[in-house]
């Protein structure tokens, strides 16, 4: 029983009521004028052209977001559009629940506007008062058990009730839900989040990862030394190491905090000098040869690039500590050519072991590039060649 009467207590319940009497009031002043059945034809004939407009869409797209659904106008909710109409297949969507929305409401009105009044016409009927003419079914005479018909006609009262609002939203839905064309729009913007999340969360792995193993290096390098000299060298290093991690940290954390926030300032390769200075800091000795110009590259590109390049430095300093580094930077008209490369030692990572080669390669096939790492004549080499068009 309480879950039958569950419904009347929730306030979408006479929202979507009150939303069907609307459509009805401007039509019904019409029979204060002239009561004949063509004012409802002329009204909904003049639902035509006003369905072609397409701010229409707008302004049904909201009634029936807040009324219909209890949705606020700002609500991310996709199940009905609050967009003007794109198209003339929205149009032709819009006229068609203008109509529905018309005749449904007519429907709903005068049905349960009659239902309300044979309820009250049986209580006076039992009661032994006069009743009214035009009821849905006559009532003969004064009888004390027409009042045992009245919860029969509540009940489809509230069927009525229940039943026209469940068939408007679900109107509402189908004609003023988005189009095949917006739901496309839709899905490649939610991919496009979910990638750039995807990227955001690589971005961090390699910032703070980078931070992290250049903090432990020159940790265990001033332990192992014993010279305040060098120690308060590393302890610079690592201060300026966290420092700049750090700032990555909250540029990230503010563009989850806010997902229209566009992506901006992310390093780019002109800005590769202070992560060849932390990996010198730490103790590599990083040679280093720039051929092309590196401004002229690409946002994107350079960027990505310069994510690689961050990663491969953190891979060496992980897994080889301070040995000789060789970094090689080229750009010409159609591609940009990266190559890190530096002595093997015993521990050599595998193919596919950890997340940072694999970002390395990602990176790269994302903008159509390729990506090679493992030993080459004696040295590990992560070596990434990526177009520039």
């Amino acid at each position: 029983m309480a879950r039958m009467l569950r419904p009347f207590g929730r306030a979408v319940t006479y929202t979507r009521l009150l939303h069907l009497y609307i459509a009805v009031v401007w039509p019904s002043m019409w029979l204060f004028v002239e009561e004949a059945w063509w004012t409802w034809v002329v009204a909904g004939a003049a639902l035509v052209p006003a369905g072609l407009v397409p701010a229409m869409r707008t302004v049904e797209g909201l009634q029936a977001r807040l009324l219909l659904t209890g949705h606020r106008h700002d609500s991310e909710s996709t199940d009905i559009v609050v967009a003007p109409s794109a198209s003339w297949g929205d149009r032709g969507r819009l006229v068609m629940w203008l109509e529905l929305r018309l005749l449904l409401g007519c429907t709903t009105s005068m049905l349960t506007f009659q239902l309300l009044l044979t309820a009250v016409d049986l209580v006076s009927a039992a009661l032994g008062r006069g009743i009214d003419e035009g009821l849905l079914f006559p009532v003969d005479g004064h009888h004390w058990w027409h009042i045992l018909l009245v919860p029969l006609v509540l009940f489809a009262l509230a069927v009525a009730v229940l039943a026209s609002g469940h068939l408007i939203t679900a109107l509402a839905r189908r004609l003023l839900g988005p189009s095949p064309a917006e739901r496309l729009a839709a899905m490649e913007e939610r991919t496009e989040q979910l990638l750039e999340r995807t990227r955001i969360a690589r971005e961090l792995h390699d910032s703070i990862g980078h931070a992290l193993t250049v903090a432990v290096v020159q940790a265990g390098a001033a332990r192992a030394a014993k010279d305040p000299a060098f120690t308060d060298r590393a302890l610079d290093a690592i201060e300026e190491t966290g420092r700049s991690a750090l700032e990555d940290l909250e540029r990230v954390l503010g563009i989850l905090r806010e997902s229209q926030r566009p992506v901006s300032s992310r390093p780019t390769l002109t800005d590769a000098d202070r992560l060849l200075e932390s990996a010198r800091a730490s103790g590599a000795k990083v040679d280093v040869d720039v051929t092309g110009p590196l401004d002229t590259v690409p946002g994107p590109v350079s960027r990505e690039g310069y994510r690689i390049l961050q990663e491969s430095l953190t891979n060496v300093l992980r897994h080889a500590g301070a040995v000789p580094v060789r970094v090689r930077i080229e750009v010409d008209d159609s591609s940009l050519g990266l190559e890190v490369r530096n002595p093997l030692t015993a521990d050599i990572p595998r193919p596919g072991r950890g997340s940072g080669l694999r970002g390395i390669r990602e990176r790269a096939a994302l903008l159509g590039g390729r990506a090679h790492t493992g030993p080459d004549q004696g040295d590990w080499q992560v070596q990434v060649e990526l177009p520039l068009r």
